[in-house]
């Protein structure tokens, strides 16, 4: 349960950077409400997972997922570059998160 909290955790996380975005577009308080409430619950499923899993690997994995969720929002969504070499560096976030599992 804590790795599928920690892996929710995460994909609120990217949501909330999408939320940034659109708060910058659209200054209103339904904007500022889904911010605070994809950041509020990434934060809260985190601190949870946190109880069960060490925290270097919680943490890591949590912007892991969040940092890569952001730049694939930002390729699919927004228009960005989806450029080999981003892909590439992604997969280096990812692959580096999950080493960090293997060898706890």
């Amino acid at each position: 349960m804590a790795w599928l909290s920690l892996i929710a955790a995460g994909l609120f996380e990217t949501a909330g950077v999408m939320t940034i975005n659109r708060l910058n577009k659209e200054r209103n308080v339904q904007s500022l409400l889904l911010l605070l409430g994809a950041f509020g619950a990434s934060f809260i499923l985190l601190a949870y997972a946190m109880e069960f899993l060490p925290m270097s690997t919680a943490y890591a994995i949590w912007t892991g997922i969040g940092a890569s969720g952001g730049a694939l929002a930002g390729m699919f969504l927004y228009g960005e570059s989806r450029d080999w070499r981003r892909v590439l560096c992604i997969l280096i976030i990812l692959g580096a998160a999950v080493g960090l599992k293997l060898v706890e």
